[in-house]
């Protein structure tokens, strides 16, 4: 019984040390800044600045196939796998179009400009620049999966109806946690207005 015990002490200890430090890093880490220009009930609409990304665009669909295939793509990249075996800073969140095709993106860092990036090993790998943008963003928590985003999505659509705000068919997810996150976990459903 003592050695069940020491085992479950050291687990949830283990358990406790990695959430403190996810808690500490997502404090360090650069995010896609927005200003609120209106708040409704259920969704706030946005403005982004133009803003310059990393992506892989990937043939399958949906969020289960398409997530972590695109995260491993994209995070070898800024982890080193470039031709300058340079390290570029984590940012958030994680985007990623909700369409057949599915892009997935990472936000470079503020101070990198395009002409800095060093070339890909990945042929993949492409920069966008996003331009400024207006867009209605959905908010939900928990862990994200293919059910959930339509979900949202779906209530998202409902809410911009439902008070006559026009919009495209550029839907994205945003995803602002780790995969080892438990608590506070944040994710979204924004789409461009028209």
């Amino acid at each position: 019984m003592k050695i069940l015990i020491f085992v479950f002490a050291i687990i949830l200890i283990g358990f406790i040390v990695v959430q403190l430090f996810a808690l500490n890093s997502q404090r360090n880490i650069e995010t896609y800044e927005y200003v609120v220009n209106k708040k409704y009930d259920t969704f706030e609409l946005r403005s982004y600045e133009a803003t310059l990304f990393t992506s892989v665009k990937l043939s399958t669909k949906g969020y289960k196939n398409s997530s972590s295939r695109g995260f491993s793509i994209l995070a070898e990249y800024i982890f080193g796998g470039n031709e300058k075996n340079q390290k570029i800073s984590m940012t958030s969140p994680v985007t990623m179009s909700l369409e057949d095709s599915m892009t997935m993106m990472f936000m470079v860092p503020k101070k990198l400009e395009k002409e800095m990036l060093p070339k890909p090993n990945q042929s993949l790998i492409e920069f966008i620049e996003e331009p400024a943008k207006t867009v209605a963003a959905i908010t939900f928590t928990g862990w994200a999966n293919d059910k959930k985003i339509e979900k949202f999505k779906q209530k998202l659509k409902s809410a911009l109806n439902t008070e006559e705000i026009p919009y495209s068919d550029r839907f994205y997810f945003l995803g602002y946690n780790a995969p080892y996150e438990f608590f506070n976990r944040r994710n979204e459903v924004i789409v461009e207005l028209q």
